[in-house]
């Protein structure tokens, strides 16, 4: 534990970038990506000749052999350190952790850390594909895992429908005024409650958008960020990882995550409790990923999430604003990076709906049907 207390703040998120988000037709994920890391190195006003390791998270609908190296390629460069790597929607965390272990064993200075892919206009089978022997029971798409754990879920502590709908409809508001987002709408409990079921119990507004996009990150030291001149860069004070290697059908539990461990590490390493966060970012691909974090991160008791959360608690103007460009619910469903993005822009004072004296932001990514976790604490 005390090589990662030593790490906390020495590493910073020293810029940013990304596309638009939406349907965008005819782009593929190379060209997303170069897009994205290109507005990450005019964020950080520095060259793509500065940057000795490129890191990519494998595009989910789109697989590819050695797509870090293809990607390297088609952007000019011969990074000492490159690759792609899959945990799902946690490989972005996972990353940023990768890139600063490798600069902490003197392996790189500074690394774009990246994720684009196209299932709006391309290929979205994966999401839709069968799951294994149980497919043979109906057990078709990620949603229907979701669906399952959310059944549990009402079951052990009677939470209702409009608990999550309290998620989607803060979502949706913080959307709404986001000019970049792919979804603009508000919505109402009534209107939540409203909404058809996707697969029963979650309805239409319980799922995440499917959505074309990329985004980029530039992970530094500290000391580097200062030689290099760069004022707006952001110190990372913790990041945890968790995963379960079990199906969702034999683990043991179905209504605790390995949040609980991720966040365990990374609360430690930046000695702070969840009293100090000002702002969160909380991966919702569906609304009860963001319950069940939220409960395993010990901001409220399990089961305990409605009364907890009631009147406006996680919208702007409440105690703990909840994803402020939008998420994965109305801002874009691609995966996990532009909750990094929001994170980094509530930090600077810059984002669209900013957190007044926001000095501390918590972001989660999460992966496969909660097969894997990361937490990343960003602060001033």
């Amino acid at each position: 534990m005390s090589n990662l207390n030593q790490m906390s703040g020495k590493y910073v998120i020293a810029g940013i970038g990304q596309t638009a988000f939406g349907k965008l037709p005819g782009r593929s994920t190379i060209s997303l990506n170069i897009e994205a890391c290109k507005n990450a190195l005019i964020d950080a006003g520095i060259g793509k000749d500065q940057v000795d390791a490129l890191l990519v998270k494998t595009p989910t609908s789109a697989r590819e052999f050695m797509y870090g190296q293809k990607l390297a390629a088609a952007m000019g460069m011969r990074p000492k350190i490159g690759g792609s790597w899959d945990q799902g929607g946690a490989a972005n965390i996972a990353l940023i952790s990768n890139a600063m272990n490798a600069i902490e064993a003197g392996q790189c200075e500074i690394a774009l850390v990246c994720y684009a892919d196209n299932p709006k206009t391309g290929n979205r089978d994966h999401f839709s594909r069968p799951r294994g022997d149980d497919a043979v029971y109906g057990w078709f798409s990620t949603a229907a895992g979701y669906a399952m754990i959310q059944q549990r879920h009402m079951i052990e502590f009677g939470t209702k429908g409009e608990d999550f709908g309290m998620i989607a409809k803060a979502a949706r508001r913080h959307g709404a005024a986001n000019p970049n987002a792919q979804l603009r709408k508000e919505i109402d409990i009534e209107s939540y409650l409203q909404s058809p079921m996707s697969i029963e119990p979650l309805r239409r507004d319980d799922c995440c958008l499917v959505s074309d996009g990329g985004a980029a990150v530039i992970i530094m030291s500290a000391t580097k960020a200062r030689d290099l001149g760069i004022d707006h860069a952001i110190p990372i004070l913790g990041l945890g990882q968790g995963q379960t290697s079990a199906d969702l059908t034999n683990r043991p539990s179905l209504t605790s995550t390995e949040a609980v461990v991720s966040a365990k590490t990374a609360f430690a390493m930046a000695k702070l409790q969840t009293k100090n966060i000002d702002v969160v970012q909380i991966y919702d691909c569906f609304t009860i990923a963001v319950m069940m974090t939220l409960e395993d991160y010990g901001f409220c008791p399990k089961g305990q999430f409605g009364s907890w959360a009631a009147n406006g608690y996680l919208e702007i103007d409440g105690e703990l604003p909840l994803n402020t460009s939008g998420g994965l619910l109305s801002e874009t469903g691609m995966p996990g990076l532009q909750l990094i993005l929001e994170g980094v822009k509530q930090m600077r004072g810059s984002a669209n709906l900013q957190v007044p004296k926001a000095k501390k932001c918590l972001i989660s990514n999460q992966g496969g049907t909660m097969h894997t976790h990361g937490t990343l604490i960003l602060g001033n």
